[in-house]
């Protein structure tokens, strides 16, 4: 299949999938999540593609859903179905990145935000670079995390500190994110794609069955809950994407302006 929005390259084993939205930090559109969707999949369960590696191009991972996007939704009068748009696109992405029977690394090159920062946190291993953030900024507009962040942050870093970033919606820098557990690894950025590259290849080359069947074992807790957790993330945020607060919080990200939510 062409893409317009992420580029997917498969080479000895490795499908190795880009977002390609540099000017707009990757942000994720209507497109590109029915793209991305298509190369996980499908294009990943190839059986020639025996590791995946999830990148961006240009200077982030992703910005996150595309609030501009948004925003010319509501000034037509359309408040966008997030519900909807979660259960049909982005939790097929979210679940089949852990279901996928191989191994699948994130190579974080920048932020990674909102359903971006859910996106790299899906993926086995993760790899950012030094300049890498990640961050659940739904709050900001008005929003509450989705993208299966709700248990995948507190799995990993525990109630604490998934309450802070999901309330405060502050940046988590790469070194943080690698001493909370958030991540696997931080390397130089002009180092990042070389070392991604070469653990994807490594994976490529080793026992897919093991490989495949650690996921399952390791997911099985997990994906016992997910699609709970799923289900209950789509109807906060369907219900939040009707809020007052939620169309302030677009229009004053798009103006570069404080928000001034009601609570309404």
């Amino acid at each position: 299949m062409a893409y317009e929005t992420i580029n997917v390259q498969i080479e000895d084993g490795v499908a190795e999938i880009t977002l390609n939205r540099p000017d707009r930090l990757n942000a994720w559109t209507d497109q590109l999540g029915t793209e991305l969707r298509q190369a996980i999949l499908e294009d990943s369960a190839d059986p020639a593609v025996r590791s995946v590696l999830i990148t961006g191009a240009g200077r982030g991972f992703s910005s996150g859903a595309d609030v501009k996007e948004m925003l010319e939704q509501g000034s037509r009068g359309e408040r966008p179905d997030v519900g909807k748009m979660l259960r049909e696109r982005y939790h097929p992405i979210i679940k089949g990145i852990r279901e996928l029977p191989k191994p699948v690394v994130a190579a974080v090159n920048g932020p990674a935000v909102g359903i971006g920062c859910s996106l790299a946190l899906a993926c086995d291993l993760i790899w950012a670079a030094e300049s890498a953030i990640f961050g659940l900024a739904f709050v900001n507009i008005g929003l509450a995390p989705d993208g299966g962040s709700t248990l995948l942050v507190p799995v990993a870093v525990g109630k604490a500190r998934a309450l802070e970033m999901a309330l405060l919606g502050d940046p988590v820098t790469a070194e943080e994110a690698l001493g909370w557990g958030l991540i696997n690894r931080v390397v130089p950025d002009g180092k990042l794609m070389d070392e991604a590259r070469g653990l994807a290849a490594r994976l490529a080359k080793g026992p897919t069955r093991s490989y495949a069947n650690s996921k399952r074992a390791l997911n099985n807790s997990l994906m016992n809950i997910m699609d709970e957790q799923l289900d209950l993330e789509a109807d906060i945020q369907g219900e939040m994407a009707q809020s007052t607060d939620f169309l302030e919080g677009i229009a004053a990200f798009v103006e570069k302006r404080e928000p001034k939510f009601k609570g309404q």
